[in-house]
């Protein structure tokens, strides 16, 4: 815990700082640079618990991705800078603008910290704004930020960064409802993949409830979340929050995807098995390549943000002619798994299927060759499946289990389980009826956060379905 700094420790002090602390610190602060151009950057600030006489470190999650520890005095300074941009919501902001927010900010500061000087608080805004356009362009970072792991900041976290919202069930009164049938499926057959789905108002509340306890961003998924007729609604509900959609991609019309940009989703994943038309049906148990090829190059030409993800297994293990493809599409970003070995990818068929250790690494050591020669992003998945020294030796990041860390999911009927993959079993709680504190602070939460927080890149799923 960081106790109250010396130079802070003025009575007078301390009661405004307190004062700030319980109003401007009680919610998460969320705004947007340059979001009509090229580089948009979200920022979500997020406080941390709140603990008596404490100061402990806030974070700013940038583009739903990256993770910045930040100081009291920094979380305060970005705090009023977020505070005075959104004065300007959606109208244009020029030179004039910019200096009347540095300004007001300056004076701001000045107000809740009054030890630093101007000269000192304009510094730290200069600082903090290079650093996190840094991180958003992924550019080299220039400023000496303090490295803290997810893992270091579980004990100050009051919820997950992201939340996987199942809005479509597998079975829908009694019928198969998806327009595929995946032979590597996670969530068939599991219970709570099956329950009632709730209501688009039902839907929003959740969606309120998570914007309230400071969820920054949201993941429409399924089952397949485009068999749902108010998907656009919901996505259009959710652009406080940084918004992914995961989808098989057959839905994906040029219509559909402009009416995706329009309710401001931010990104969407697309399930793509091979670039051999056989290979990629036989494993969505569909006739359905051509449906999904044409929603990768619809999506790209709407103009979303498109990655690619791709399980891999024995029949699609030439996973660089998929590359291929993809790279000629104009895919940047690409995911590959191993196989989570829950619903019917803990069948029979589906494990016969499954790639040993050293042949997935072999594979994963291709890719990323090939994506480094050719200007794409890689990233694996999958906790569990490979030793770190890989990743060391390839220079991408070691997956690691976020349930109950940095995500969590809620089923089609409103119950929040560790993740999107575990299906089976008792759930948390509800996200409907149940208090989110009693969730979050739970014994089974507490238990498998504990478990997430030691980055042990192991999949519980895996080794004990």
């Amino acid at each position: 815990m960081a106790k109250i700094p010396f130079i802070f420790r003025k009575t007078k002090t301390v009661r405004n700082l307190k004062s700030y602390m319980d109003t401007a610190f009680s919610e998460v602060l969320h705004t947007t640079l340059n979001p009509n151009g090229p580089g948009a950057i979200r920022i979500h600030l997020i406080p941390p618990k709140e603990e008596e006489n404490s100061f402990n470190p806030s974070i700013a999650i940038i583009n739903g991705t990256d993770i910045l520890p930040v100081n009291f005095a920094w979380a305060v300074i970005l705090a009023e800078m977020i505070r005075e941009t959104n004065h300007y919501d959606g109208k244009e902001i020029g030179e004039p603008e910019i200096q009347s927010i540095l300004d007001r900010t300056t004076e701001n500061v000045r107000k809740i910290l009054p030890v630093f000087s101007r000269k000192r608080i304009q510094a730290d805004m200069q600082t903090i704004y290079t650093t996190i356009r840094q991180i958003a362009y992924r550019e080299q970072v220039t400023t000496d930020v303090h490295f803290m792991s997810i893992g270091d900041y579980a004990p100050f976290m009051q919820a997950p960064h992201r939340m996987d919202l199942m809005v479509s069930a597998m079975t829908k009164e009694g019928n198969w409802h998806c327009n595929q049938k995946c032979v590597h499926c996670y969530a068939a057959g599991q219970p709570l993949s099956d329950e009632r789905e709730l209501s688009t108002e039902d839907w929003k509340k959740v969606l309120d409830i998570c914007r309230r306890v400071g969820i920054p961003q949201v993941t429409f998924t399924g089952g397949e979340p485009t068999m749902r007729e108010d998907l656009f609604d919901l996505i259009k509900y959710a652009r406080w929050f940084i918004s992914r959609l995961n989808t098989n991609g057959i839905r994906l019309t040029p219509e559909y995807c402009r009416q995706l940009r329009e309710a401001e989703l931010d990104s969407v994943q697309i399930t793509f098995y091979s670039a051999d038309p056989e290979i990629h049906n036989r494993l969505v148990g569909a006739a359905r390549y051509e449906e999904t090829l044409a929603g990768i190059k619809n999506a790209l030409e709407q103009g979303l943000s498109v990655s690619i993800n791709t399980p891999l297994c024995t029949l699609n293990r030439e996973y660089e002619k998929t590359l291929e493809l993809l790279h000629e599409l104009g895919v940047i970003y690409v995911t590959c798994s191993g196989l989570i070995t829950t619903g019917s990818a803990a069948g029979a068929l589906s494990e016969s299927l499954q790639l040993g250790s050293e042949e997935l690494e072999e594979i994963l050591r291709q890719a990323v060759s090939y994506c480094h020669q050719n200007g794409m992003e890689i990233a694996f998945t999958s906790p569990g499946w490979l030793d770190e020294k890989v990743f060391e030796e390839l220079c991408i990041p070691s997956p690691s289990c976020g349930a109950c860390l940095s995500n969590m999911a809620i089923t089609p009927g409103g119950n929040v389980v560790p993740c999107q993959s575990w299906l089976s079993g008792q759930p948390l709680g509800n996200m409907l009826t149940d208090d989110w504190k009693d969730i979050w602070d739970s014994g089974p939460c507490q238990t498998r956060r504990d478990f997430s927080a030691r980055l042990t890149g192991e999949c519980p799923l895996r080794r004990y379905c």
